[in-house]
């Protein structure tokens, strides 16, 4: 996963509550963490609130974190800023990369590693392909543990649409996902 994508904070509590459920693994590098933690922190994240999020992460996901694979960044031809991003996918064994920023990613670059780049909108949407029940359990799970807004996942979908977080094919897909609604209960 890119920094774009864990940096949304619905976004992310939406595809890891996802995982959780064993839909898929997900898999981040030390740097990925790093660009994080700097960027929560220009958008005024104290550096508890940060150093929280971050531990959450790691303790809920510990086979996550891709290590060892610095030597592989300077073969990587995609973008330079990204390239640490596609050297911890292909040392990760990953089947694909998620991120906002596709043209960082240019296919030259990536399919000789046979990773397939997704946008943040499509990943989502082809979990809730795969496993429908699981992601609108999950969901549901994800606004239960809210103490605030959203409390439904109508508003959490919502969310996820807007500009901030730039999924509204999926959105769209899941209110569409349960033709008898029991998901909204």
């Amino acid at each position: 996963m890119d920094t774009c994508v864990l940096l949304k904070p619905y976004l992310c509590d939406t595809l890891l509550t996802i995982s959780e459920c064993g839909v898929y693994r997900p898999l981040w590098s030390v740097d990925v963490l790093i660009e994080l933690d700097r960027n929560l922190r220009k958008r005024g994240a104290s550096e508890h609130q940060v150093a929280h999020r971050l531990d959450q992460m790691r303790r809920h996901f510990p086979d996550a974190e891709v290590t060892g694979y610095q030597h592989l960044i300077g073969a990587m031809e995609n973008d330079p800023k990204d390239r640490h991003v596609l050297a911890a996918a292909v040392w990760g064994g990953a089947e694909l990369l998620v991120t906002e920023n596709l043209r960082d990613f240019p296919d030259t670059a990536v399919s000789r590693f046979v990773i397939e780049v997704l946008h943040q909108d499509e990943f989502p949407l082809d979990q809730l392909d795969l496993a429908p029940e699981l992601v609108i359990a999950a969901l549901r799970r994800q606004v239960s543990r809210y103490r605030k807004a959203p409390r439904s996942v109508d508003d959490l979908l919502d969310l996820l649409a807007n500009d901030g977080h730039r999924c509204a094919k999926f959105t769209e897909a899941f209110r569409n996902a349960d033709s008898f609604g029991t998901w909204r209960s």
